[in-house]
């Protein structure tokens, strides 16, 4: 790659950050440093971490290799590092912790792949170069011998980064078949990085998409996830469409690419799906939100399902939230998402459509109280993800649209300040409801509590003399008999 003017700027501010970087860690880096070149070995900063460097983003996490061997490191931080861990050490991976630095220190590798699983084999190598072509993308190819702060780029990293661009220092061939989980790195750096992919990356990642099925799901969770939490998600997203790679870990987002004739006209669902994403993710207020992010992204992925076109024109999607959430707690299960991810998220696909029964606020206090149970703890989330779904490009539209949820959202907070929305339950609780019937702990208590709940959703809050009739009521209803009721009113008259 030959050098621009703004690339050779680029160049420059990247290697003051690295400086300045390298400076803020060199306590821990160069004492470990010294601790090697004493044991008679050479220690170098790798890999991201020299890339983060270059960034200005450098963390705690720093990333080390070494021509020593597992053992050797292992005798060498032992003694000056806070906690030694050997979890790696079979890959030659062992990590130390100091003074706040949490640092991974790899033997040189000379990996070779079965290129059938992911899975090398483990070859030491005596190196830096050998280590460095091995790895995945040349801006992660780039190494500082901490011996004299020699610079070490053999694949002209500094200028991929300087353009933002994502290169192999092998062929991308080459490297996707060794490792495909490269792939789905490409479209994660993309988002977390702002980088683009060289056009031989391109064309790799579309011809050996669907080596990704070699992959396991717990694997290609945590990539997604990463991708999504990135500053840039929706140019990852794109790229795993694009590619044909999200056909493999995601399909039902390629599946929302509707074709769309002139007399059935509606939005494009994928594209509108990409802008909710957007706009849900400029509502966060801390941070990324991953629940938030794949409930936006996946809000809409019944639509293909229920697609119906109506005569004399138009779509139809009844019901899209329903078939949504079922295919959304699949998908999040065959990716292995943790239990509490799936439901919160297929709850938020469920929930999105109902603000659009609100009308110009026609709902009672009764149907806002169970909006906001419903939701639970999701209701800030609830909140963002509605407002993300409006993508009309009809100002007045939109405009209506953001007051009718300021007004739903006004009326939440005056019913919450009122009763306690947060925590809406019966006005008896389970003790008192086996006490005033005279009934033991089971099912019939549940039951009871259930319709005290829903008297509870339906009325507000019931001064005690009005929750013990409604109680007794619903007993006799049920054929407990008059006399148990009343002996539960005897017993609170006396």
């Amino acid at each position: 790659m030959s050098r621009t003017p703004a690339s050779t700027n680029a160049a420059q501010a990247a290697a003051r950050n690295a400086v300045a970087e390298l400076l803020r860690v060199s306590p821990v880096a160069d004492e470990l440093a010294a601790r090697f070149t004493r044991a008679g070995h050479r220690l170098y900063l790798v890999g991201g971490s020299v890339r983060d460097a270059m960034l200005g983003r450098l963390g705690n996490d720093l990333d080390f290799t070494t021509d020593a061997r597992p053992d050797e490191i292992m005798k060498i931080v032992t003694g000056w590092a806070e906690a030694v861990w050997d979890t790696g050490i079979a890959f030659g991976t062992v990590g130390a912790a100091k003074n706040g630095a949490q640092c991974e220190i790899t033997t040189f590798r000379s990996d070779s792949y079965d290129r059938v699983t992911r899975n090398p084999e483990v070859r030491f190598g005596d190196s830096i170069e050998a280590d460095l072509v091995r790895r995945d993308f040349t801006v992660n190819a780039m190494a500082i011998d901490l011996s004299d702060r020699e610079f070490i780029d053999p694949h002209d990293g500094m200028t991929a980064l300087a353009d933002r661009v994502l290169d192999t220092p092998a062929t991308p061939q080459e490297s996707f078949a060794d490792d495909p989980l490269r792939m789905l790195r490409a479209a994660r750096f993309v988002s977390q990085l702002g980088f683009a992919c060289a056009p031989r990356v391109l064309d790799a990642l579309g011809a050996m998409a669907d080596e990704i099925t070699r992959i396991t799901p717990e694997r290609v969770q945590a990539e997604l996830s990463k991708l999504l939490c990135g500053v840039q998600a929706r140019r990852g997203v794109e790229l795993l469409v694009d590619s044909g790679l999200a056909a493999h870990v995601l399909p039902e987002v390629p599946a929302m690419r509707l074709e769309i004739d002139e007399h059935h006209q509606h939005k494009d669902v994928y594209e509108h799906s990409l802008v909710v994403l957007d706009q849900a993710i400029d509502l966060e207020e801390d941070g990324p939100d991953l629940v938030l992010r794949l409930a936006a992204l996946l809000h809409d992925i019944g639509k293909p399902d229920t697609r119906r076109h109506m005569s004399g024109g138009g779509v139809s999607f009844h019901h899209h939230e329903v078939v949504g959430a079922k295919l959304t707690r699949k998908r999040l299960r065959a990716l292995r998402y943790s239990k509490e991810v799936i439901e919160d998220v297929s709850r938020l696909v469920f929930l999105h459509l109902r603000f659009h029964g609100y009308g110009n606020g026609e709902w009672t206090d009764s149907a806002v109280r169970r909006y906001v149970t419903d939701a639970g703890d999701l209701l800030s989330r609830l909140h963002k993800l509605v407002r993300a779904d409006c993508t009309t490009r009809n100002r007045r539209k939109a405009n209506a649209l953001q007051r009718t949820y300021d007004g739903l959202e006004e009326r939440i907070g005056r019913l919450a300040a009122e009763e306690d929305l947060a925590r809406v339950r019966p006005d008896l609780d389970g003790n008192e409801i086996m006490r005033l019937l005279g009934i033991p702990a089971g099912p019939l208590v549940g039951k009871a509590w259930s319709h005290l709940k829903e008297l509870r959703l339906d009325h507000g809050p019931l001064s005690r003399e009005d929750a013990e009739a409604a109680l007794f009521a619903w007993a006799r209803a049920q054929g407990l008999g008059v006399a148990a009721a009343d002996e539960g009113e005897a017993g609170e008259t006396e």
